[in-house]
């Protein structure tokens, strides 16, 4: 059909972009640096378009062209606002702030004694945790004074540095987390010896994560 559409003069354009930010109808995008009417049966003839067109390289002509699809419009602007949904969501995922309250972390370099445990849910967990669950601040740290290490590469014993920190301290509970791997068992004999030793009857509640981030078993005591 002979209809009234856009024509684009790409010697003229610039490239700044405006005509495609102003075409609610997405039919106008950027190709090389250069606007370009990228679906004829988007464009509805009206030219919101060109006033925003800093450089007068837009213009009407009457050619041959599709009628304009109010429908596919339609479902395309659904589409994209979608997407932009989505990104945000993504964003405000990936600016989720730390639930980190104390520093250090590490079981090795931890003070014994610290305002930070007194009153604390503490958490003990092995290294990898953190990488492996996904959701591990939220599930696991949010509201919990942290010691972190892995007794395969400390090859050391955190058994008496815990019962240190559980003794002079008054810790209101434990939460152990650790890996499924053999190794991660000595994390949680240390903070079993620990709380024995420690003589406290302070709640116990350890945590196995599987190595592709689930959580196979919680064990309380």
């Amino acid at each position: 059909m002979i209809r009234r559409i856009i024509h684009i003069d790409t010697e003229r354009c610039n490239g700044c972009g405006a005509c495609a930010q102003a075409c609610h109808e997405g039919a106008i995008a950027m190709v090389n640096g250069k606007a370009q009417l990228m679906r004829e049966d988007y464009c509805d003839g009206l030219g919101d378009c060109l006033p925003a067109c800093p450089m007068d390289a837009i213009s009407f002509e009457e050619r041959e062209a599709p009628a304009y699809d109010a429908e596919a419009v339609r479902r395309a602007q659904e589409a994209a606002a979608a997407r932009r949904e989505a990104a945000a969501e993504r964003t405000e995922r990936t600016t989720v702030q730390s639930r980190l309250t104390n520093w250090p972390v590490q079981i090795r370099l931890a003070p014994v004694q610290a305002p930070c445990f007194d009153g604390a849910e503490l958490l003990i967990a092995a290294d990898c945790t953190a990488y492996a669950f996904a959701d591990f601040h939220e599930r696991f740290l949010a509201g919990r004074v942290a010691l972190v290490g892995c007794p395969k590469l400390d090859a050391v014993q955190y058994a008496d540095k815990l019962r240190q920190i559980l003794s002079g301290n008054d810790v209101r509970s434990l939460t152990v987390v650790r890996m499924e791997v053999p190794c991660c068992g000595g994390i949680e004999y240390a903070a079993r010896m620990a709380l024995e030793q420690s003589g406290k009857r302070i709640p116990l509640c350890v945590v196995t994560l599987s190595i592709d981030g689930r959580i196979l078993s919680e064990e309380r005591a």
